[in-house]
């Protein structure tokens, strides 16, 4: 079996419409973007480890996490994105991370940036913070 590089493009970010059932819409516009999976340690080093050296005995809180930006695209997912942030509640999103699946899960929008210069693009920003348990569908 033969590996192959994924195109960074392809790591993408959907959001919710809040509907039953839900339906997704891509956020356009994103050049960059980084999804982190992160576990917090637990340390159960005491004075009389091997050696000195630590244990752990597993992961405690597990988190998410989604931080892209780009190009603003006006579209109905941007205005998702400005509804869903100034209600303050987390919604359903997707990461879809190319070559291994979708992460499906309630996230808060941490931070959203508009910004841009007199003679440039208008540009976005922002992050999501995982705000319950994901689901994964591995690629076919």
């Amino acid at each position: 079996h033969q590996m192959s590089a994924q195109r960074g493009k392809e790591l993408i970010v959907r959001i919710g419409d809040g509907g039953t059932p839900e339906s997704f819409t891509t956020v356009a516009g994103l050049r960059a973007s980084t999804f982190s999976l992160n576990a917090k340690e637990i340390d159960a080093t005491h004075a009389q480890s091997i050696g000195g050296w630590r244990e752990l005995i597993g992961a405690g809180l597990r988190q998410a996490a989604f931080a892209g930006s780009g190009v603003f695209l006006k579209g109905a997912a941007a205005e998702r994105l400005r509804a869903v942030f100034f209600a303050g509640d987390p919604s359903a999103f997707e990461i879809v991370a190319p070559g291994l699946g979708v992460f499906s899960g309630a996230f808060l929008i941490a931070n959203l940036d508009y910004a841009g210069d007199w003679d440039g693009e208008a540009t976005i920003s922002m992050a999501l913070a995982s705000a319950g348990p994901l689901t994964f569908t591995a690629e076919p």
